[in-house]
């Protein structure tokens, strides 16, 4: 199988095409992508039986199939696996330090996963735009402020930002799990950011009426 029908086999069912009807590459790297073995194969297929498309992240990272696996195994530990944190708090988080770094492919991607979960469009408008416009619990805005602190100016965190978070509930768990959320986005976002990846349209429609969510946990 040539390259570019792997590039074509691998492109959401929603990706934008060129001039000459081929599908736009999701990043502004020229990487071709992998042979894909039967794991990733089955993975792609899960993605689009649950979504109806193959996130951009995952394409972009198919051009090697061992950082693909270990960018999905991570994000799958932190995001899905049990925790003390809500998946809607895990979301909120990636989308408050993707709002400090302006990475519009995750602040598109994950704003949905906003409104997704908390079945609130106008919440997922105020995670991307700004966070303390919005009526957050006291729990909540302590979490949102450390992850913009360690963001912006990690040099600064010290012992009162993490008593902060004790203060306002989270276990010194839910601690490692806040700081390993934001270390992963800030990662995410500044390879987003560098190689110029575009979020999947189907995001942007996705959502957006009112209780089109699912449970917060």
């Amino acid at each position: 199988m040539a390259k570019q029908d792997r590039q074509a086999g691998l492109a959401p069912s929603d990706q934008a095409v060129d001039a000459e009807g081929r599908p736009e590459r999701p990043i502004a790297l020229a990487l071709d992508p992998a042979d894909l073995d039967d794991e990733i194969r089955a993975y792609f297929e899960k993605c689009m039986e649950k979504i109806g498309f193959v996130p951009n992240v995952l394409v972009a990272y198919a051009h090697d199939l061992a950082k693909l696996k270990a960018f999905a195994a991570m994000y799958n530990d932190l995001m899905l696996a049990p925790s003390g944190l809500s998946k809607l708090e895990r979301e909120m988080i990636a989308v408050v330090v993707s709002s400090v770094n302006r990475c519009y492919y995750c602040l598109t991607a994950h704003g949905q996963a906003v409104r997704q979960l908390s079945g609130d469009p106008v919440l997922g408008e105020l995670m991307v735009m700004n966070y303390r416009a919005a009526r957050l619990a006291p729990r909540h805005v302590a979490m949102l402020d450390f992850a913009w602190k360690l963001t912006e100016t990690p040099q600064a965190v010290i012992e009162a930002d993490r008593e902060a978070l004790r203060a306002a509930g989270f276990s010194d768990r839910d601690l490692w799990d806040i700081a390993a959320v934001v270390g992963f986005f800030n990662m995410s976002n500044r390879v987003a950011i560098a190689t110029d990846m575009r979020p999947n349209a189907a995001y942007h429609g996705r959502s957006r009426g009112a209780g089109s969510g699912e449970a917060a946990r």
